[in-house]
């Protein structure tokens, strides 16, 4: 009688996991496409210019719209279920802007540039003037030359040396 009870407890018990399960394994809603974006997403996969994660945030896109699922396409796309369940989402969450502003990674945090592009040109232009130009009494510029006059000309607050250096090296 015992093992009657036992066995009856494990059916149960597999019947209640395997409701739980099917519970849990919804699939996920086809996204709906208009003519212009799907053209425009099979382009940009098929560009030899587009960027990779670009084409595959596009790929992922494409085959909701074929009513795959997040975990078949996971596996088809070699990436997590958690990496197509995000880009599903943010293709939903913004249906209006462009589509390559849709594909696009997110502004990432940290703190906004210190110098414009254009005081980074204005420097980099001031390094390829000779220093006698400008009346400075050297024969070469160095990194602390180029602050100096750099804040003295008024193209910056103020600068480090170290500064100057990286954006000499970023040319």
């Amino acid at each position: 009688m015992t093992e009657a009870l036992n066995l009856g407890f494990r059916v149960a018990m597999m019947t209640d996991r395997g409701a739980a399960e099917g519970a849990m394994a919804r699939s996920a809603e086809p996204i709906v496409l208009s003519k212009v974006e799907r053209d425009e997403l099979d382009r940009l996969v098929r560009a030899h210019s587009t960027p990779q994660q670009v084409a595959l945030r596009a790929r992922i896109i494409l085959l909701a719209a074929e009513g795959i699922g997040n975990r078949e396409s996971a596996r088809r796309l070699g990436v997590t279920v958690q990496t197509v369940r995000c880009w599903r989402r943010r293709w939903d969450d913004e249906p209006d802007p462009a589509l390559a502003d849709r594909l696009a990674d997110a502004p990432r945090p940290g703190t906004p540039p210190t110098f414009t592009a254009e005081q980074i040109c204005a420097i980099v232009a001031l390094a390829c003037e000779p220093p006698a130009a400008g009346g400075v009494p050297i024969t070469h510029w160095s990194q602390s030359a180029l602050a100096r006059e750099a804040i003295k000309r008024g193209l910056v607050e103020t600068i480090s040396h170290g500064s100057i250096g990286r954006f000499l090296k970023g040319g």
